[in-house]
């Protein structure tokens, strides 16, 4: 058996009235339906959560970061202990990132050139070096599910010779990514670059496309294009994927409203720090919106912070006592409101499931916005409702 094995149980209706599709991945450790989201543990744990959390929030596959896992522990120490897997104690599914978004990220401590990136790391200021060869052997050690080839994405907004030159870059990368990857048992998705110029993403879907991946990437987004910019972005690279058999990864996307039309625009698997990162924030999102625990307003209220949710915050707690909480900076708080926005963003991508199977994803379009509300990952507004 493959991998990766991806079934599209219920396509896209002929009538062009959404590209959302339902499919199954199969993997190693489990099957993911889709469109999914992925909870991000960059350190081999997602933040404030273990995997007890993880599973009553409804994760079927999480993702972890190679570039900071092979920094710390090491991927030599994490392979010796076990693989990726058992050292987290995580049975489902895992795809490790490549390291390729550090090199936006770290921008200031690192040097691009032909062969691969050269960091300074964060840590203690260590040269490290990083090629597609070395990519590919540390998310080997790690043994992941799904790993993920060695990439430059640039910023959205960046110059259009920056853009193309980043791309071929990532093109030729591809390639010795596919060479350098051995391992059977563990599947290999490819990236598709090109920043917001149409003509270069269509070439690059096109290329990497071409190429024998078991899944495809769209990176260079959830920066700062705005969502016209990425819709118009998506439907490009998704117009010439759409009779490709392989799973669509739009990678940093995290906010309900932005995946809900994502989905739409036909991208099966999404990650993104932003449920947890706002959570620890005090930011909880709730139908509609989101509530700021820090208001004062909360301190005496003794409702949940969801009355349908079915997370841990909101069977057993009230605002009241995660405002006191977040007040008192107790480490419980972070627990309790990422429990909270994991478990929202994972039964909201289980509403877009079940309104695909159904057939009724265009009509259910109007519900389901208002039920995300308009929470992009650059919004620096808080919906206090």
């Amino acid at each position: 058996m493959a991998a990766a094995q991806f079934d599209v149980e219920v396509p896209a209706p002929k009538d062009g009235s959404t590209r959302g599709r339902v499919g199954r991945l199969t993997l190693p450790h489990g099957v993911v339906e889709t469109p999914e989201f992925m909870p991000v543990g960059t350190n081999a744990a997602v933040k404030a959560l273990d995997p007890d959390d993880l599973v009553a929030a409804g994760a079927t596959i999480i993702l972890a970061n190679t570039y900071h896992l092979s920094l710390r522990p090491g991927h030599e120490r994490i392979a010796a202990l076990g693989g990726l897997h058992r050292f987290m104690a995580w049975n489902r599914p895992i795809l490790t990132d490549s390291g390729g978004f550090q090199v936006v990220s770290l921008g200031d401590l690192r040097v691009v050139d032909d062969n691969g990136v050269t960091f300074r790391s964060h840590l203690d200021g260590s040269v490290q070096r990083f090629t597609p060869e070395h990519a590919i052997a540390v998310q080997e050690a790690l043994g992941s599910d799904v790993a993920v080839a060695f990439d430059q994405p640039v910023a959205p907004s960046s110059p259009r010779a920056l853009v193309a030159e980043a791309t071929e870059r990532t093109h030729r990368w591809a390639a010795r990514c596919l060479e350098a990857h051995t391992r059977p048992d563990q599947a290999l998705f490819g990236i598709v670059q090109g920043g917001l110029e149409s003509d270069l993403r269509a070439a690059s879907t096109s290329f990497v496309a071409s190429l024998p991946f078991d899944g495809i990437c769209l990176g260079g987004l959830a920066g700062d294009e705005t969502p016209e910019q990425r819709d118009a972005t998506l439907d490009v690279a998704v117009a010439i994927l759409a009779d490709d058999p392989r799973p669509r990864y739009l990678m940093g996307l995290g906010s309900p409203a932005d995946l809900l039309e994502a989905v739409q625009r036909g991208v099966d698997l999404f990650d993104s720090v932003l449920p947890a990162r706002v959570a620890r924030n005090g930011h909880l999102w709730v139908p509609g919106g989101r509530l700021n625990m820090r208001n004062a307003r909360f301190l005496d209220d003794p409702e949940p912070v969801q009355a349908d949710c079915r997370c841990l915050l909101c069977n057993r707690f009230s605002r009241a006592y995660l405002a006191h909480l977040f007040r008192a900076r107790e480490l419980l708080a972070y627990r309790l409101a990422t429990c909270h926005n994991l478990t929202f963003t994972l039964d909201f991508m289980a509403r877009i499931r079940a309104a695909l199977r159904a057939g009724s994803l265009p009509a259910s379009l109007p519900e389901l916005r208002a039920r995300a509300g308009r929470v992009s990952a650059g919004e620096g507004a808080v919906q206090s409702a």
